[in-house]
């Protein structure tokens, strides 16, 4: 399916956003936007929960912005969440009241997933693209850096350091003097060390600054003569004279800068600071603007998931070669998984997404394997939940890995982590896959049969097929306990031939 609107939410730790586009061919052009200062890592408490403050003016924001979607299809809206939402212990519950009120999913995603869809934003907006760039991006509680040609990135990292903590941090009450923002960028320049020498080796040709901070900076610099010579972007000397305006006004009330924007002043200095540790880290001189950012990578990303060129398919690909995967079971099992799915609901087409899940699963459910034999359901799940994957939110792996999990062994360990019934159905479907194809070959394979029965599957063979095949008896009878261990029933019948 394709859509002429599509929308990205983005729910940073500073703001949250909307962006909506309109698709022409295989380009997006940006149609309307909303922006809501929510500083939501500034909630952030000691013991790492948000505090009620920071979540009411989030819902209030998503609230907005959910009217404005009113009548979007769910397939053309894609909303992500960032550092905040992935380090506070209560985010699960805010996620649902968040849902609810912007009427759509929220995925929080990981810091390099972060990074890549914050490249193929700003790489959709370079005028030379196949220039390679070091892209940095400022956010309220991370900070991404990615180094990338065209629309490919070489690096991607997400460092824990960003405008709102380190402001809240190293600049209480918003002072400023000249020890604390020494300090803040020995702090800054400390997280960068940790790739600094990695990134350098990689080398970039320009330097770009994408998102809020970074477009703050650069109107300061701009807008009050800042940088030498009339210079645009950021400059080194620059930065030197914003930081010198910063500690002779002593606190971020008392500067007057054309085009500080009230939102902007209490996060400022942390910004600044970071931004500043960058320079000297990678011995910048200059940096320019981008205008895309995440909301504008989600939106390419979901362009392309609906024009089938999905990320996470090459992901999954690029984990079976590296997990040396056997193709013909995972094609075996994932066959049988899906035939099953389409008999017990119809309507679930191969683009349907539990009937892409469940494909993906049945690739990769052996990963574990490549860990050790036994066990390897667990070693499997383990990494699908853990690893860095490419185009997944970090949901999205926790339901691969739970499917996983799930193809064998006791079933009563998930009961508390698979609380829907459809889920339970793709566990069915992939789990009596892998029963029926333990033994591993391609011999010819008998029409199975599957419905629902009360609270629970039934199971039709023909009965020739089922005597022959005494071991696969045995597993079933199993699966009957491994159900009934849930208070759910499978039914094994036989089909006399004619």
């Amino acid at each position: 399916m394709s859509y002429e609107l599509i929308a990205a939410v983005d729910l940073g730790s500073n703001s949250f956003r909307l962006q909506v586009g309109r698709v022409v061919g295989n380009q997006i052009y940006p149609l309307d936007g909303l922006k809501e200062s929510v500083r939501l890592a500034a909630g952030l408490k000691a013991d790492k929960t948000l505090d009620g403050a920071s979540q009411l003016r989030g819902l209030a924001a998503l609230s907005r912005f959910g009217e404005r979607l009113r009548g979007f299809d769910p397939g053309a809206v894609r909303a992500v969440a960032t550092n905040t939402l992935r380090v506070a212990k209560n985010a699960p519950e805010f996620l649902e009241a968040a849902e609810a009120a912007l009427g759509f999913p929220i995925e929080v995603i990981a810091g390099r997933e972060e990074a890549r869809l914050i490249y193929l934003g700003v790489a959709h907006t370079l005028p030379n693209p196949r220039t390679q760039q070091l892209v940095v991006d400022i956010g309220g509680g991370s900070t991404e850096f990615i180094i990338g040609r065209n629309i490919q990135p070489r690096q991607l990292e997400s460092l824990y350091m960003g405008c709102v903590s380190f402001s809240l941090r190293y600049f209480p009450e918003g002072r400023i003097d000249k020890a604390h923002l020494k300090e803040a960028m020995v702090a800054a320049r400390t997280e960068l060390a940790a790739i600094g020498q990695t990134y350098r080796d990689t080398g970039w040709e320009e330097a770009v600054g994408s998102s809020g901070t970074a477009k703050a900076i650069t109107d300061l610099l701009e807008l009050n003569g800042l940088n030498p010579d009339g210079a645009l972007g950021i400059t080194r000397e620059g930065l030197q004279a914003l930081r010198d305006i910063m500690v002779k006004a002593g606190s971020v009330d008392r500067i007057h800068l054309e085009g500080l924007r009230a939102d902007r002043i209490p996060v400022m200095p942390g910004g600044v600071a970071i931004m500043s540790a960058v320079f000297e880290e990678f011995n910048l001189e200059r940096m320019t603007f981008s205008d895309g950012a995440l909301r504008l990578g989600v939106l390419y990303d979901l362009l392309g998931r609906y024009h089938h060129d999905d990320l996470r398919e090459a992901t999954v690909s690029q984990f079976m070669n590296r997990y040396e995967v056997d193709r013909r079971q995972a094609a075996r099992v994932g066959q049988t998984a899906l035939n099953l799915l389409r008999q017990l609901d119809p309507a679930c087409s191969d683009d349907h997404p539990d009937a892409q899940y469940l494909a993906w699963a049945a690739r990769l459910h052996e990963i574990g394997i490549s860990v050790a034999h036994a066990s390897y359901h667990k070693h499997s799940a383990y990494i699908l939940a853990n690893a860095d994957m490419p185009g997944f939110s970090k949901r999205d792996q926790k339901r691969l890995s739970h499917l996983v999990l799930a193809q064998r062994g006791k079933l009563e360990r998930l009961f508390d982590v698979i609380e829907d019934s459809r889920e339970w159905m793709l566990v069915f479907c992939l789990r009596t896959a892998a029963v029926l194809h333990r033994a591993r070959r391609d011999s010819a394979f008998p029409e199975v049969r599957v419905g629902v029965s009360g609270n629970g599957y039934r199971l039709v063979f023909d009965s020739a097929w089922l005597d022959e095949a005494p071991l696969t008896a045995a597993a079933l009878a199993d699966e009957k306990e491994q159900w009934a261990s849930l208070g759910m029933t499978l039914r094994v019948q036989e089909k006399r031939s004619p």
